[in-house]
């Protein structure tokens, strides 16, 4: 399967944004650090209160399951899911033909 990309979308809890800020920081660094076959992967503070999106995309399928069964994923994920209302919104993008 070709290129991978997506974005998700979550609102955090008011008063949890700095603690999760730490915990997406700590994901970007390990991800840059040890996952060379994800093409990007950066968080983002969008302009409404207390929303935030991460942008992730992966050279095929195979990356983005291994990145998704990461040990360190599996660490930090409860956490910055413990700093948010509800869950997030997934949004694919496919490159065009």
């Amino acid at each position: 399967m070709a290129k991978i990309t997506f974005i998700a979308r979550m609102t955090v809890k008011p008063g949890r944004e700095a603690e999760f800020v730490r915990h997406c920081r700590e994901l970007e660094q390990y991800v840059r650090a040890h996952e060379p076959e994800v093409l990007g992967y950066e968080f983002f503070r969008l302009r409404e209160p207390n929303r935030y999106a991460v942008l992730e995309s992966f050279k095929d399928e195979a990356a983005e399951h291994r990145h998704m069964s990461s040990a360190k994923l599996a660490e930090l994920a409860p956490k910055i899911a413990g700093c948010l209302e509800g869950t997030w919104e997934r949004e694919y993008f496919d490159p065009l033909p």
